[in-house]
């Protein structure tokens, strides 16, 4: 019995240490990288800014995280986890439930500056539809975004 404790023990340790893997990230971690790709903008300009959000590979894509932008008319001008997007139109993309939300985000942005939109997105890495919540955070004429899957 005292083995069969001790080793339930030793199994909910090595669970804890690997449930932060598959709950998905934090809000810290998507405001974080939202923050220092707007500070990448404000010190490198808008185009560089908005082509190294837009590199697969580059500072602003970590694992299930990526910054995307969109401009004041829900363009997408920059996109980290899918170039195709770039340059379209998403201001009336629903989500699986029908909600618009791009222009949720966007009023968002605009009315308050920052803030969350939860909608339902297909995630990149498990390429399975999930529950998202995106932080819009609106600078200049852009409207910085990163969000959760959950």
């Amino acid at each position: 019995m005292k083995k069969l404790l001790m080793f339930m023990v030793a199994g909910l340790f090595v669970m804890s240490f690997f449930t932060p893997v598959f709950a998905g990230g934090s809000a810290d971690e998507a405001t974080t990288l939202i923050e220092k790709s707007i500070a990448f903008y404000k010190a490198n300009g808008k185009e560089k800014a908005l082509s190294e959000i837009s590199n697969p590979g580059g500072q602003f894509v970590k694992g299930e995280f990526y910054v995307f932008v969109w401009d004041l008319n829900g363009t997408v001008i920059a996109h980290g986890a899918n170039q195709k997007l770039i340059g379209k139109d998403v201001s009336g993309l629903k989500d699986a439930d029908g909600k618009l939300f791009v222009k949720e985000g966007m009023d968002l942005g605009k009315s308050k500056g920052s803030g969350w939109v939860d909608y339902k997105w297909t995630n990149p890495v498990t390429k399975k539809m999930d529950e998202k919540s995106t932080f819009v955070k609106k600078v200049d004429d852009m409207i910085f975004c990163c969000g959760i899957y959950k």
